[in-house]
């Protein structure tokens, strides 16, 4: 009998809780005057070996945002120290890009990964982005000018994600992770270059495992793009022959021998010329299909060399290894591949279909 009335009690207790919108005495507090939810952290090394934390003081009242720094040993520290500088309690769970300067990811980043991917409050939807130069700098003059900056941010990389239009190698926690702990593949993310007025896309960072290695630049990237990331690139631009081609899709179909010493690349390019700006009369069949020959040359040269400058650095974002995988064979060890993969003989061929410049108006 005194069971069944603890249970009544109990039961009594809990509708009192839901009916009065009662919270547990063990969640966080959450109310909006008292948390400032983070939207991004820029993280640069430090003095003696720390780690530089930087965020911005978002309120959700119409107040002055401003810059929060400061040097800790420790990435978890970081919010526990700043919000005793700060009147508000800070808020991971809004966190939407993780900065990293380009010298500290040259020391490797398995740390920071690590913590993020850890963190409960933290998605694994949020972008990550290396930097080159002084981003507090540029934070600290632009928001003069524009007060909502870190938000401007977010949606221009949400932006490019979405689009998929091949300009810049957008990446995400969780994608970052998943190359980054596979045998056959080495990870990529986006490089941005500061300055005190400008923040530009510089190209894509390649890794070896979590350490930075090399960036890919201009006709670089755009053959990244076109050969590993979305296959798709609004513009490519060749100086060399004073061309830009538009709305440019690739289809790469890549085989391995049985012996895993030759690798075949081949690649289906469909475009249209947007710009022409050379001498030839590209609006002659004939000519256009030797411009087509010429075009085909010197991409094939382009990616063969930086095929080779992966192969130098041992490093594989093009995920060729996962060439070895069979139903019937035994995975080979990422040592194994390395050895393969470095003196792997390449061949590129590309086959390029690109329509003349035409009037729309036609």
């Amino acid at each position: 009998m005194d069971f069944l009335k603890l249970v009544l009690i109990m039961v009594m207790l809990s509708s009192i809780f839901i009916i009065t919108g009662c919270s547990s005495p063990f969640e966080e507090n959450n109310e909006i005057e008292e948390i400032a939810p983070v939207t991004f952290w820029s993280i640069d090394q430090g003095k003696g070996g720390k780690l530089k934390i930087s965020t911005l003081g978002p309120p959700l009242v119409k107040e002055d945002k401003r810059l929060l720094s400061l040097q800790v040993d420790l990435l978890k520290q970081a919010g526990k120290d700043l919000n005793l500088k700060y009147y508000r309690e800070l808020k991971s769970g809004q966190l939407r890009m993780v900065l990293i300067n380009e010298e500290l990811a040259k020391k490797g980043i398995m740390p920071i990964i690590n913590t993020l991917l850890s963190d409960p409050d933290i998605s694994q939807r949020l972008y990550l982005v290396i930097v080159k130069g002084d981003f507090e700098e540029y934070i600290k003059n632009q928001l003069k000018l524009q007060s909502n900056l870190d938000y401007f941010l977010y949606r221009m990389l949400r932006h490019y994600e979405k689009k998929k239009q091949g300009e810049m190698s957008i990446v995400n926690l969780h994608q970052f992770k998943n190359n980054l702990y596979s045998p056959f593949s080495d990870p990529i993310l986006p490089v941005f270059k500061a300055k005190p007025t400008d923040f530009i896309y510089d190209g894509t960072a390649i890794f070896k495992d979590d350490y930075f290695k090399v960036i890919a630049h201009g006709i670089d990237d755009e053959i990244f793009q076109l050969i590993d990331n979305d296959h798709y690139l609004k513009y490519l631009s060749i100086p060399k022959y004073s061309v830009v081609l538009g709305h440019v899709r690739s289809h790469v179909h890549k085989k391995l021998d049985q012996n895993n010493s030759k690798l075949s690349i081949k690649i289906d390019v469909n475009g249209r010329i947007e710009e022409y700006r050379g001498d030839k009369n590209i609006q002659n069949q004939i000519v256009l299909e030797r411009f087509n020959k010429k075009i085909e040359t010197f991409l094939e040269k382009k990616t063969l060399e930086l095929i080779n400058n992966l192969q130098q650095l041992e490093v594989d974002p093009f995920k060729i290894g996962t060439l070895t995988l069979g139903p019937f064979t035994k995975p080979m060890s990422e040592k194994e591949w390395l050895k393969h993969w470095k003196t792997l003989v390449v061949n590129v061929d590309y086959k390029i279909k690109i329509q003349p410049l035409t009037s729309v108006h036609e």
